[in-house]
């Protein structure tokens, strides 16, 4: 396989568990499986599950800090060298 194709599949997959986000605002919903926060004029709604760590209780209208993570669910490679006839 092409080394640069290995690589950046490996940083693809990498990153996202390295690199974290956030976003603070006032909470607008929440629910089990969301949470929505004003950011701005920008609505952030942001999935949440049984493993999602909540300090003390989120209710609307508290100003939060949400952390979180972007992560691939899945990829399809299109093109690369099979498609140019490369081996």
């Amino acid at each position: 396989m092409n080394r640069k194709f290995i690589l950046a599949v490996a940083l693809l997959i990498a990153s996202p568990l390295a690199m974290a986000y956030q976003v603070t605002g006032p909470v607008l919903e929440v629910t089990d499986s969301k949470i929505v926060v004003q950011k701005g004029k920008e609505k952030w709604e942001l999935a949440r599950d049984a493993g999602t760590k909540v300090t003390g209780s989120v209710k609307v209208g508290d100003k939060v800090t949400v952390e979180y993570r972007m992560t691939a669910t899945s990829i399809e490679a299109r093109g690369g060298d099979k498609a140019k006839g490369k081996k």
